[in-house]
C-alpha cells in the first residue's frame, strides 16, 4: 500500500513535474556556498576558475570539499519537505513508510547488515591485491570526516532515497496506474543520474549496470517491505563506509579515508557481482527477515481503485 499513499485525484503528474524544478532549484542554491567559495580563492589565488567539476572539488582539500558539497543536500532536503507538504498536502511520512511512524530499527539493521558486507569484502580485496592500496590514515583529518561524513552523508542519501523511492515513485504511481513502471522509471533516472561521475569515465559506460541494478534493488526492497526504511538505510551505509573506508584519485570524492585505492579502475567482476550475487542474497535475507510474500503483484501489479479506497479508509480511522 506504499505507492497508494500517493495516489489522489488532486495529485496530477505535472504537479510532481514542478515539484522536481523546486527540488533542483533548491539544491542549486545549496551550491552557492561551494560556487562562491571556489570563485573567491580563484579571485585570491589568481587561478583560473576550474573548466569542470573534477577540477573543482579539488580546488580545497577533501574535508573542506565534502562540507561544501554536502550542505546542497540540506537545501533539496528542506525542497522535498516544501512540496510533499504545500503542493501534494502529504506528509514526510507518506512518503517515508506504510508504519505508523518510521521503524528505525529497520534502518538500522540494513546499515549494520551493509557495513559488515562492505567491510568483509574490502579486506577480502586487500587481501588478494595489498600492493594495490596504500595506508591514508592520518588521526585529526580523519576524525573531522567522521563527524563531517557522520551528519552530512546520510543527509545526502535520505535526500536521494526521498526524491527517487519516495517522491518520484508515488509520482510516477500516479500515473501509471501500476508498480513495475514507478520501479522501472526510478531505476532508470537514478542510474542515469550518475552518468557524469569520473568513475564512468574511468571504466566506460558498463559500470551503469552497477548504478540502474543499485536503482532497481533499492525500489525492490522499498516496495516489498512497503516502505524505505531499509533502502535508507543500505544508502546510508554504502556511502558513509566508502568515504570512510578507503578512496582513490578516481573516484568523485577523494576523501581522508584509511586505505587508498592506487590501482587502475576497471569494470570487471566488482560491478557485475553486486547485482547478481549480492543484491539477491539481501533480497533472501530481508524477505526471511520481513516475511515478504506476493512479490509479482507488489512488484508488478496494478493499482487498483479499490486498493486506494481501502487505504483512504485505514486513513481515515
Amino acid at each position: 500500500m506504499f505507492l497508494e499513499q500517493g495516489i489522489k485525484p488532486e495529485n496530477h503528474f505535472w504537479k510532481y513535474l514542478i515539484g522536481s524544478v523546486f527540488i533542483i532549484t533548491a539544491s542549486f542554491i545549496g551550491q552557492i556556498p561551494f560556487s562562491v567559495a571556489v570563485l573567491y580563492k580563484s579571485f585570491v589565488e589568481k587561478t583560473g576558475f576550474p573548466t569542470d567539476n573534477d577540477a573543482a572539488l579539488k580546488v580545497f582539500e577533501p574535508n573542506l570539499t565534502l562540507f561544501l558539497v554536502m550542505i546542497s543536500f540540506a537545501f533539496a532536503f528542506a525542497g522535498i519537505y516544501f512540496v510533499v507538504k504545500y503542493v501534494h498536502r502529504q506528509t514526510l511520512l507518506s512518503i517515508t513508510t506504510t508504519r505508523k511512524k518510521i521503524d528505525w530499527n529497520r534502518i538500522f539493521f540494513s546499515f549494520f547488515l551493509w557495513s559488515l558486507f562492505s567491510v568483509v569484502s574490502f579486506f577480502i580485496m586487500y587481501s588478494q591485491a595489498p600492493k594495490e592500496y596504500i595506508w591514508n590514515f592520518k588521526l585529526v583529518p580523519f576524525l573531522i570526516l567522521v563527524v563531517i561524513g557522520t551528519i552530512l552523508i546520510p543527509i545526502q542519501t535520505s535526500t536521494e532515497e526521498y526524491v527517487f523511492r519516495g517522491y518520484l515513485m508515488q509520482g510516477f504511481a500516479n500515473l501509471a496506474r501500476n508498480r513495475w513502471f514507478p520501479l522501472m522509471m526510478t531505476s532508470l533516472i537514478f542510474g542515469t543520474m550518475h552518468i557524469l561521475n569520473p568513475e564512468v569515465t574511468k571504466m566506460g559506460y558498463v559500470i551503469m549496470v552497477y548504478y540502474i541494478g543499485t536503482g532497481l534493488f533499492l525500489g525492490v526492497i522499498t516496495l516489498m517491505d512497503e516502505g524505505m526504511e531499509l533502502a535508507l538505510g543500505f544508502h546510508a551505509s554504502n556511502n558513509l563506509v566508502g568515504a570512510l573506508l578507503v578512496t582513490s584519485d578516481w573516484s568523485v570524492f577523494q576523501t581522508h579515508s584509511i586505505f587508498k585505492d592506487m590501482s587502475e579502475p576497471s569494470a570487471g567482476a566488482d560491478v557485475i557481482l553486486p547485482v547478481i550475487i549480492v543484491y539477491p542474497l539481501l533480497l533472501f535475507i530481508f524477505s526471511k527477515k520481513y516475511n515478504w510474500s506476493n512479490w509479482k503483484e507488489k512488484l508488478t501489479g496494478e493499482i487498483k481503485e479499490t486498493d486506494i479506497e481501502a487505504k483512504e479508509f485505514l486513513n481515515s480511522n
